[in-house]
This record gives structure tokens, C-alpha cells and sequence, in this order.
């Protein structure tokens, strides 16, 4: 990788003007798809003009692997890192869950374009989302195995549990509606306890959930402002 393109990845979101450009393209690819989407109707979005948003991102491939590489950054830093602190294997899937679907009520366009738009990325970008995209992929696994050792997982696959897991969780994206009949907390809870006790033996809501919601909700709006 370029040092340009490395530079450029490290502060994707580090300039508030790139950052919105880099959101509402990640809304538009994530409701309407890659192919569907040109750079002619993201300067249009973004009220700039084609030169201009070339001045931000070098072409359409780009700037889906910068978006992907942002939502990759943000489930490393919202998701993993915490819940690497969690001795108890029931704690720490009760926050992975409980975070993974905050930030698709947060951030749906950016964390939700990881599941289909792979396709539009050069094979280089392609093996290197995919790479970050599996070692999530086993950190859950690896999770779902630390129960399994306790006694505390039901008789399931890993693997298949991790498939299943991933699957409930982001689908959230494709029917969750800000300012619809249900908010934001209230879909995160029923998630986590619908993920939880379907794998967990005797799994209890944690004490002090709402704290760890509270304290998810400030850990977004510093990283999405």
C-alpha cells in the first residue's frame, strides 16, 4: 500500500469535510447499492462539484475501501477493544452483540455496506477487507469457544453459531428505521437478549445494562462527531 493511501486512510474521518463526504456516500451506496451509485450523484449530495470531490478520494473504488476500512476501524475500536477487557466469556458477547448492532443504529451506511459490497473493491482491497473481516469473524468464535470450555454454550457449532450470530445482527440494517415504532436502545437490548439466552446456558441480563448502554452511547458520539 501507497504511503498516500496509508496517510489518507489514517485520518479518513480526521477532517470534517471528508468525513461528511465519506458518510452521506456510504448512506447512498448502502440504500441504493455500489453500481448504482455514481461519484457524478455523491458531488451532487455533498454540493460539490466532480473535480471537487476528486480532490477527496481518487475514484469510486477508493472511496468504498476507505468506507469499509472506517467500519472495520470502528468495530476494532467499539467492539473488539472492549470487549477484550471482559474476563467472563458471557460478558464479553453480551457487549459484542450489544455494541456490533449500536453501530448499525449509528452508523448503518458505513458498518452495513460490509455485507454486500465487497464485489465493487480491486482484489488487493478486497483481501485485505476480507482478512480484518475474518479475524472478527474468529474473535466471536473464539468467544463462543471460551463458553463452550465452561459448559455454558448449548450443544451447537461454533462456526455455525458465529454465522448465525453475525447474520441476526446485521440485518439490523436492513429494517431498522430511526423514528420508527421501536428506538435505538430498545432494538440493542432485544438483540443482545435474543443472541444471548438462544447460546448462553442460564444466561441472566447483566446488572447495570442500562449503564453499559449509557456509556456505549457517549464512546459513539465522540468517535461519530
Amino acid at each position: 500500500m501507497s504511503t498516500k493511501t496509508s496517510k489518507k486512510k489514517a485520518g479518513l474521518f480526521d477532517d470534517e469535510r471528508a468525513g461528511n463526504i465519506y458518510r452521506i456516500a456510504a448512506q447512498m451506496i448502502h440504500e441504493k447499492g455500489f453500481d448504482a451509485t455514481s461519484m457524478n450523484a455523491i458531488a451532487e449530495a455533498v454540493d460539490l462539484t466532480k473535480p471537487g470531490l476528486y480532490y477527496y478520494v481518487k475514484g469510486k473504488k477508493e472511496l468504498l475501501f476507505a468506507i469499509m476500512s472506517f467500519a472495520m476501524d470502528l468495530l476494532e475500536k467499539e467492539v473488539v477493544q472492549p470487549a477484550k477487557e471482559l474476563d467472563r466469556p458471557q460478558d464479553r458477547l453480551r457487549l459484542i452483540v450489544r455494541r456490533h448492532a449500536r453501530l448499525l443504529t449509528h452508523e448503518s451506511g458505513a458498518v452495513a455496506i460490509l455485507i454486500d459490497e465487497v464485489g465493487g473493491l480491486s482484489d488487493a482491497q478486497r483481501d485485505e477487507i476480507t482478512e480484518r473481516k475474518r479475524a472478527y469473524f474468529d474473535f466471536i468464535r473464539e468467544t463462543l469457544e471460551a463458553l463452550k470450555a465452561e459448559g455454558e454454550l448449548f450443544d451447537v457449532d461454533t462456526t455455525t453459531a458465529t454465522f448465525s450470530l453475525l447474520g441476526m445482527v446485521m440485518w439490523i440494517c436492513r429494517w431498522y428505521q430511526p423514528g420508527g415504532r421501536m428506538d435505538s436502545d430498545e432494538v440493542v437490548n432485544d438483540v443482545a437478549e435474543i443472541a444471548v439466552r438462544g447460546l448462553v446456558r442460564g444466561s441472566r441480563s447483566p446488572i447495570g445494562a442500562e449503564a453499559d448502554t449509557e456509556a456505549a452511547n457517549l464512546d459513539l458520539e465522540n468517535v461519530l462527531s
